[in-house]
């Protein structure tokens, strides 16, 4: 039975290296994937899904106010396709969830997406929070704060390595912004306030 998965961490826990190699035990035993990620999100290139670690693979995007259950649909009438996988699944809008069950539900099509939970002032992101209503099933992918505790949380960070305490909900970045931390890691960077 097709299940919709949330496969969801922090930054740099290695969301598309999973996503990769899972697609890759797909396609190695002769079967084909469906691979989408957040169009505005093109760090590795348009359309394209890549790993820290130098692994990538191409990808369909998403973009704002698109129809997944019909880009799903019409994907599946071109060849069979036996596992949908979606990057970047925080920029999901909620409808864009709701589409993603109904893949699963009517088309029978197993979806797992992979995205971050919450953003750096510790606020869930619309995609995420859908996700976490709706997957029938949700898997952590987990990284360390640098004391070695699981880290949960996020900071991101300007060009001179400060703590940004506010500003928009998503900015694109890598390593060179955001670093994970514990929750007690994250408070103390961030002045031990509640966010905002």
């Amino acid at each position: 039975m097709a299940k919709l998965y949330f496969n969801y961490s922090t930054m740099n826990a290695g969301k598309s290296t999973v996503l990769l190699q899972a697609s890759h035990n797909y396609i190695e035993r002769g079967m084909q994937t469906y691979l989408l990620t957040a169009q505005f999100d093109n760090r590795a290139g348009e359309g394209r899904i890549a790993s820290r670690i130098g692994i990538g693979a191409k990808a369909d995007t998403f973009g704002p106010g698109e129809d997944l259950f019909a880009k799903i649909g019409a994907r599946l009438s071109q060849a069979p396709c036996a596992c949908i996988f979606v990057d970047e699944a925080q920029f999901l809008e909620p409808a864009q969830v709701w589409q993603l069950a109904r893949a699963v539900d009517d088309l029978g099509v197993p979806i797992m997406a992979f995205g971050l939970r919450v953003d750096f002032l510790g606020k869930l992101f619309p995609g995420s929070a859908a996700l976490l209503a709706l997957a029938d099933e949700m898997r952590e992918v987990r990284t360390i704060c640098h004391c070695g505790k699981k880290a949960t949380m996020v900071v991101r960070k300007d060009a001179a390595g400060n703590v940004l305490t506010d500003g928009d909900q998503v900015s694109i970045g890598g390593n060179d912004r955001y670093v994970s931390l514990c929750r007690r890691h994250w408070r103390e960077a961030v002045g031990d306030r509640a966010p905002s």
